[in-house]
C-alpha cells in the first residue's frame, strides 16, 4: 500500500485498524501485542487534537467491556475483563464509549479537554430513578 497523507484519501476510503492477516478473536490479544495498521492512530499520538474527553468514573462501572469493545482506537485500557482507564494518547474523543455504557449514570461522560478528571468526578450525576428524565 502506498502511504498518502490524509488530504490524498479518497472520500469513502477505508482506514483499517488492523493489519489484513489478523485473527478476529482479538478481545484475547492485549492491545500491545496487536498488530496496526499505519493508519490506525495507535502509531501515532492524537491526544493534542481532542476538544472534548471521556472521563471514567470507576466507582459506577461494571466491567461490561462495551466501551473497549466499541472503541475504534483501542484507547480503552481493559485488562483481565477489568476496565483501568482511558489511554489518552489515542483517545480521538469520538464519545462511542460514552454512548454504550449501559449504567446510570453512565460510568464514561465526556468533559471538556481542559478539564481535570479530578474535577470533573465531581460533577457527576446522581442515579435517575425510574420514570424521571
Amino acid at each position: 500500500m502506498k502511504d498518502m497523507g490524509w488530504d490524498e484519501l479518497v472520500p469513502g476510503a477505508a482506514l483499517y485498524s488492523f493489519d489484513s492477516n489478523v485473527d478476529y478473536l482479538m478481545a484475547e490479544t492485549q492491545p500491545e501485542d496487536r498488530t496496526y495498521c499505519e493508519t490506525n492512530s495507535k502509531n501515532a499520538y492524537v491526544g493534542d487534537w481532542r476538544v472534548i474527553k471521556p472521563v471514567w468514573n470507576s466507582e459506577l462501572c461494571i466491567d461490561c467491556q462495551n466501551c473497549w469493545v466499541f472503541c475504534p482506537d483501542t484507547a480503552i485500557i481493559s485488562r483481565e475483563k477489568e476496565m483501568k482507564g482511558v489511554d489518552y494518547d489515542h483517545c480521538k474523543g469520538c464519545g462511542i464509549c460514552v454512548q454504550v455504557c449501559p449504567t446510570n449514570p453512565k460510568s464514561l461522560l465526556m468533559f471538556n479537554e481542559t478539564e481535570k478528571n479530578e474535577d470533573a468526578l465531581t460533577k457527576w450525576p446522581e442515579k435517575k430513578k425510574k420514570g424521571e428524565e
